[in-house]
């Protein structure tokens, strides 16, 4: 069993049945495999939403990177419409969601931040960069409590109106 099948299997569990059925028992059974197969991997609770807290923070970083665009904050703001569209923001919905544990968020707050300060003393406008960021967590936000509220017009027509308060 592959440690990313294992992240999906728990990212699966939370998303179906809550924080409150996650235990090291119900993901191996989600994913099919023993719990020392599980425990082999990761073992604890901590350890397990730990590595999905990283994955999600590398995911994203590497979502922002493969964008084309001549600024962060345009980079920043189409990977979060690809994540949200694609589906991917389940796994920010679920992390947040499974982990009361200060310590194991840390890793997303500080991810957080830096998303937020990157490259802002290089944007044109950096206020409409900071406007534009937030606007993107308010979308991540809303779209993980009713994945189905927009299309992919009404998404695209946000997308449009987000760009056109950045200069450029």
């Amino acid at each position: 069993m592959r440690r990313e099948e294992l992240l999906d299997a728990a990212e699966d569990l939370l998303a179906d049945q809550g924080s409150s059925a996650l235990t090291l028992a119900a993901v191996a059974e989600r994913a099919g495999c023993s719990k020392g197969g599980l425990l082999y991997h990761f073992s604890t609770k901590e350890a397990l939403i730990k590595g999905m807290v990283e994955r999600l923070i590398e995911e994203f970083d590497e979502l922002v990177a493969a964008q084309g665009h001549d600024t962060y904050t345009k980079n920043y703001l189409a990977a979060t419409f690809a994540a949200v569209q694609s589906g991917r923001l389940r796994r920010w919905a679920v992390v947040t969601g499974a982990s009361g544990n200060l310590y194991l968020l840390a890793p997303l707050r500080e991810a957080m931040a830096r998303w937020h300060r990157e490259g802002l003393e290089t944007e044109p406008d950096p206020a409409a960069a900071q406007i534009v960021r937030l606007a993107c967590e308010g979308l991540w936000d809303v779209a993980s409590h009713d994945p189905g509220l927009y299309d992919d017009g009404r998404y695209a027509e946000l997308k449009r109106g987000l760009l056109a308060l950045l200069p450029g």
